[in-house]
């Protein structure tokens, strides 16, 4: 499995055997908004979205940005995490 920043695509992707589940992206005023998140129908179920927004949260950190969640998922994860406030705004 690998993770990556697809800045060209605006999105991030996460690939498994199943297929690549993504978080597409739009940075607005300094802060990257998780615009939708998507696992493959074959790989639903298997956790591949909360790995992927576990990445997004650590290159967040890694790179001091800021996050705001737009999509039902992403919400739904930051809610589940509380422990990701610190890149959350």
């Amino acid at each position: 499995m690998s993770f990556r920043d697809n800045a060209a695509a605006h999105r991030y992707e996460f690939d498994a055997p199943e297929g690549m589940s993504f978080a597409d992206y739009r940075d607005i005023g300094g802060v990257r908004v998780i615009m939708h998140v998507e696992t493959p129908a074959a790989a639903r179920g298997r956790g591949y979205a909360s790995k992927l927004m576990a990445e997004v949260v650590t290159e967040a950190r890694g790179s001091s940005r800021k996050l705001r969640a737009s999509c039902a998922f992403a919400v739904a994860y930051f809610r589940r995490h509380p422990d990701t406030a610190d890149v959350q705004v």
